[in-house]
């Protein structure tokens, strides 16, 4: 009896152990990820619903497969590099687990200084870490018209690999993979996607979040 009853204390520890266990482990994975998209007009979705930009279609699409996350959108038309860096601290005030940083398109179509455009770039992620330590950063990656030369744009191609590098970041090779130059993917100005372009534009995001994840 003496034994059956020993038997019966030790089965329920163990029981005990393995539920405080599972408990922690849903805990953990319940908890919600906040994903920051700092941007220009190609985050904000230049000319549409802010339903229609690709932040909000990777927040859906991700919470119909892994779990709950919060998207913050924070794009502005028009920001270059130097803006983003001066607006920062407004978007830091509560903790983000993922920072997807999409800026410096406009620097390249306005022919700015590449060594400035890096520098800000790199000096926006700084604050990000010291602001939140354990953030994964991630950088989109973009190009510009060969008008501006060939060296102009292939130095402001490299870019972003140098800093995804440089900062053990994750890097989305380009952002406008498979929409840039289509016009039945952008709208008629011809640079900023359409709805079905962000559609694609969100895969291409999720493919290198869904590796954080």
């Amino acid at each position: 009896m003496g034994i059956f009853i020993a038997q019966r204390c030790y089965m329920r520890f163990i029981g005990y152990i393995l539920l405080s266990i599972s408990t922690i482990f849903l805990g953990f994975n319940s908890e919600k990820k906040t994903i920051l998209f700092y941007g220009d007009s190609l985050t904000a979705g230049y000319g549409l619903s802010k339903e229609q930009a690709f932040p909000a279609i990777v927040e859906r699409k991700l919470n119909g497969v892994n779990g709950e996350v919060k998207v913050i959108n924070a794009g502005l038309s028009g920001e270059t590099t130097a803006g983003g860096l001066n607006r920062l601290s407004w978007v830091l005030k509560e903790p983000v687990d993922i920072f997807i940083l999409e800026l410096g398109a406009n620097d390249g179509l306005r022919g700015l200084p590449l060594d400035q455009t890096e520098k800000n770039l790199q000096l926006i992620i700084d604050a990000v870490k010291k602001e939140n330590p354990t953030v994964e950063i991630v950088i989109a990656g973009m190009m510009v018209p060969p008008n501006l030369g060939k060296e102009y744009t292939n130095r402001f191609k490299s870019i972003f690999p140098k800093l995804a590098k440089s900062n053990n970041a994750k890097l989305i090779p380009f952002l406008l993979d498979g929409v840039a130059g289509d016009e039945t993917l952008n709208l008629a100005d011809g640079i900023h996607p359409n709805p079905e372009g962000h559609k694609i534009v969100a895969d291409n995001v999720l493919k290198v979040l869904e590796t954080i994840l």
